[in-house]
């Protein structure tokens, strides 16, 4: 177990350094200059140079780079060209927002999805495998910027039952955070439910089909044991979807974000981007980068938990 950990850790480490490097050439391939725009309407030469030096613009791109990733290391992401604000405190205001939603997200995601994908696994054939059948297809083809406008024309317009933007912090007003977070999670989680469901019906037919299960059958093992036993093997490739659909959370989280006035990390981005904002785009993608990393690190170690013959892959017996 400490060598398949340590392989995976290894691996883990090298994609941040190849990730942070994609980061940096990217923020710098975006049009336009940074200093020219913070230099304000019809700039001189002599301003835009001094801002360039001043955020050390103007040196080669292997030297920020190294200059970037040593500050990093100490905690040190930079300051806002904006407001001059540390890199490091913005994000601190931001994350949390951006983690909630993704946690409520995944909530949704694993219970609707786990849960319809048994139900329409033991009721193959039936009413209720239909439904369920559908209801994934309804969530891998409806995009989350439809489903949260209809959303709010529907729950905040019409019904009047739901706000249609804003965000309360969960220490100031818990029940009026929930309020405000029911909508986007439902929106981003659906998209993941359906995957889920989809993965979860189709690796439990498999197990339920197999040798195992028969001859617990035999043996008058009753229906619902049968079906937890072949759960939890069918959870192995299930973890792996859920983990590798954390992408498709984070791109979504963008969009849900725009679209209920959220301010999280895909705001943060968004609103970065449109000012050339280098060290807040750096800072937000960098860590949402590493925490990526990190969660699929650790449905590795869950996968090979529920799996063990996944501590040997590559040599290790």
């Amino acid at each position: 177990m400490i060598e398949f950990l340590l392989r995976r850790t290894g691996t883990a480490v090298v994609t941040v350094v190849l990730a942070s490097i994609a980061v940096f050439l990217g923020v710098r391939a975006l049009p336009g200059d940074p200093a020219v725009v913070l230099a304000g309407e019809d700039p001189t030469p002599e301003a835009v140079a001094a801002i360039r030096h001043q955020f050390g613009l103007d040196k080669p791109l292997p030297i920020q780079y190294l200059d970037y990733v040593g500050q990093a290391l100490h905690g040190n992401l930079g300051f806002s060209t904006q407001d001059k604000a540390p890199v490091t405190t913005i994000l601190s205001e931001r994350l949390p927002v951006t983690l909630e939603l993704t946690f409520l997200a995944i909530l949704v995601g694993v219970l609707v999805g786990i849960a319809a994908g048994v139900a329409s696994a033991v009721r193959r054939g039936t009413a209720v495998d239909y439904a369920a059948n559908g209801f994934g297809l309804f969530g891998l083809s409806i995009p989350h910027f439809w489903l949260g406008l209809v959303g709010i024309v529907i729950f905040s317009v019409h019904w009047h039952v739901l706000p249609s933007s804003g965000f309360v912090g969960l220490a100031d007003d818990p029940l009026g955070n929930l309020e405000r977070m029911v909508m986007p999670a439902l929106v981003l989680g659906l998209g993941m439910a359906a995957v889920v469901m989809r993965q979860t019906r189709s690796s439990l037919l498999s197990q339920l089909g197999a040798d195992y299960v028969r001859t617990a059958r035999a043996k008058g093992l009753r229906r619902p044991r049968q079906v937890g036993h072949a759960l939890r093997n069918s959870l192995t490739t299930v973890t792996t979807v859920i983990g590798l659909h954390l992408a498709a959370l984070i791109s979504g989280a963008v969009i849900v974000e725009q679209i209920f006035v959220i301010p999280g990390f895909g705001k943060l981005i968004v609103d970065g981007v449109s000012s050339r904002n280098y060290p807040v785009i750096q800072g937000a993608v960098l860590v949402a980068v590493v925490g990526y990393v990190v969660i699929n690190l650790l449905v590795d170690v869950a996968y090979a938990y529920l799996d063990p013959r996944q501590r040997t892959a590559g040599g290790a017996e």
